[in-house]
């Protein structure tokens, strides 16, 4: 069994009662579940997080691409999605 910690949270009654739903319905502890709900939302809010940390260095570094060119680049790919699915009508 991997270590663990205590954590007490505040949750509002209508989340409670579908987190009850949601623990009758697949036979697990709420606390698992909502273990298991605040490891997605840390792994994903640090996934964002590292993410906006490597813009913001690729734009202090130089490393950018002008708006003009990105939007003609996007509007190519549109123009292009839009011809093959026109084709395939």
């Amino acid at each position: 069994m991997t270590a663990s910690t205590t954590m007490t949270i505040r949750v509002s009654p209508e989340v409670k009662q579908k987190l009850d739903r949601i623990a009758t319905d697949t036979r697990r502890s709420k606390s698992f579940l909502a273990g298991e709900a605040v490891a997605a939302y840390v792994e994903r809010e640090l996934e964002i997080i590292e993410g906006i940390k490597r813009g913001m260095a690729d734009a202090a570094a130089g490393r950018v691409v002008p708006h003009d060119e990105a939007m003609a680049e996007l509007y190519g790919v549109i123009g292009a999605a839009e011809a093959k699915r026109a084709g395939k009508a």
